[in-house]
């Protein structure tokens, strides 16, 4: 059976930058309470090794003054301008692990905020991505988009008002270039900005290469992981027989039975050591 592994799986730059942020705060600080600002990264068996090793996950939506003062590390899919204001004031010290891809969106939605432009957000507005960028934008001028339905129903009162387009970092590229031609045949002035970081475009590019070529497919990755979940719809077009793992206790051999060469791909999140285990499950 011929195994092909994605050259592009696993960590991306932004989440090696967090998890390297986490692993130095501890071993700076072994005598303060360290937190991460909801988990760090979307892998809870990432969540868990730090876990274990004293860092606590602030929950989200709570109240930063109800936990003991200490170190609080912004997660990687950053976080609202308020939700950091609140835990400085409330006597924490905040270590910034926003990807600087994500960063970048930040700036862009309040400096086009700041400039009186309405603002358009492709991608999942329950992400914590998305609702981190929100919390960057002045007033409510914004909306987000993520279906063609949604995009054919927007509307705006002020047609002469300019709007500017971002996107969450790992949503689907093409579905993003779909989105932006809807929302260009109404007339608006548009600036778009496809804000999908290069590492997720070229991701799924080699997914959707790979999962073409092969008769079964492993998308690795963590349940509440946007791009791994993403990865395995495009899979899934590609080869009907995509499975989407956790773990390499997820795989079920049965499904290899047949299958004469077999892809596998797992999303930013994704820890080398689980994409290993899932290979030489897959070997054996």
């Amino acid at each position: 059976m011929n195994i092909v592994v994605a050259e592009s799986a696993g960590f991306c730059f932004g989440v090696k930058r967090a998890v390297s942020m986490v692993e130095e705060q501890i071993e700076l600080h072994p005598d303060k309470k360290i937190y991460t600002y909801g988990p760090i990264i979307h892998n809870e068996n990432v969540v868990e090794h730090f876990r274990q090793q004293g860092v606590e996950v602030m929950e989200e939506d709570s109240d930063p003054a109800s936990y003991e003062n200490g170190i609080v590390i912004l997660r990687s899919h950053g976080v609202s301008k308020k939700v950091q204001e609140n835990i400085i004031a409330a006597g924490h010290t905040a270590v910034d692990a926003t990807c600087p891809f994500v960063k970048k969106i930040h700036n862009l939605a309040k400096d086009a905020s700041e400039k009186g432009d309405y603002i358009i957000i492709i991608g999942d507005r329950s992400h914590p991505e998305i609702q981190g960028i929100c919390g960057w934008i002045e007033g409510r001028d914004f909306t987000c988009i993520e279906t063609e339905e949604e995009a054919e129903n927007f509307s705006l009162d002020d047609s002469t008002r300019k709007i500017t387009v971002l996107s969450q970092t790992t949503f689907n590229h093409k579905k993003f270039h779909d989105l932006v031609e809807i929302l260009g045949k109404k007339g608006y002035d548009i600036y778009a900005l496809n804000t999908i970081c290069n590492a997720t475009e070229e991701r799924q590019d080699e997914a959707a290469r790979i999962a073409g070529e092969v008769d079964v497919c492993l998308v690795i990755g963590g349940r509440n992981s946007s791009n791994t979940r993403k990865l395995y719809d495009i899979c899934r077009q590609k080869c009907p027989e995509t499975y989407f793992l956790e773990t390499a206790d997820d795989l079920n051999r049965e499904v290899l039975c047949s299958a004469r060469s077999v892809g596998i791909t797992a999303g930013a999140s994704t820890p080398a050591k689980i994409i290993q285990e899932v290979i030489s499950k897959c070997q054996k």
